[in-house]
């Protein structure tokens, strides 16, 4: 095993691939997720709009995708990804289905981080005339914010992984140079190479996240 003639042209765009696929996919998630989770914890048990079935209904959809397997969903979803984006290949491809992956995801997270607010915040706004949107924005959410942060940390961990996985159907990034060049050419230094950016990565992503719950938990 040698590390002198590696393809650092193609490491290099491999990494590139998988920062686009993550963060797209990431901000995606964020945009979809978070407004979900906000419906979630409002027509929950005891909540502003309680309403069993609404909330029933929701959650059930949610736990079926949730319940597939990453790489299952990927297969399922190429027909709809197709017809969505154009392709199945490539980050155009992968994008598409590591939102729909990861969004029941995170909205069950953006659910618990809300659950952990005080009820008195939200008595005390409602007390005071703000309207519901008004005590979700300015009262819940920023109260909220060092969870949703953690929360938005371990979505862009689980989509490191995800886009890895994705590798193994011409996904593009990292996982699929490991697979294309590490498991099928019997190049194993591209692939400890291309695992050793990963962990890296996400080590980054997770000091990163930890600082800013740190920092917005003080305030």
């Amino acid at each position: 095993m040698s590390f002198d003639n590696l393809y650092w042209g193609d490491i290099g765009a491999a990494l590139a691939q998988t920062l686009a696929m993550v963060g797209g996919a990431l901000l995606l998630t964020v945009a979809a997720g978070l407004p979900l989770g906000i419906l979630l914890f409002l027509t929950g048990r005891q909540q502003l709009f309680q309403a069993p079935l609404a909330y029933g209904s929701l959650s059930f959809v949610l736990s079926i995708i949730r319940s597939v397997p990453f790489i299952i969903l990927l297969i399922v979803l190429m027909p709809i990804t197709v017809i969505v984006t154009g392709t199945s290949l490539g980050i155009r491809g992968v994008i598409f289905p590591l939102v729909v992956g990861t969004v029941p995801f995170f909205a069950r997270l953006v659910e618990t981080a809300l659950r952990e607010v005080d009820r008195g915040i939200i008595e005390a706004s409602l007390a005071m005339g703000a309207s519901t949107t008004q005590t979700i924005c300015r009262a819940v959410l920023p109260e909220a914010l060092p969870s949703l942060l953690a929360a938005i940390t371990v979505t862009a961990i689980v989509l490191v992984d995800y886009t890895a996985m994705s590798g193994a159907i011409g996904g593009g990034g990292l996982g699929d140079l490991a697979i294309r060049y590490g498991y099928h050419r019997f190049q194993t230094e591209i692939m400890l190479v291309c695992v050793a950016i990963l962990i890296v990565f996400v080590q980054l992503i997770q000091a990163s996240g930890n600082r800013l719950v740190t920092h917005f938990s003080r305030k």
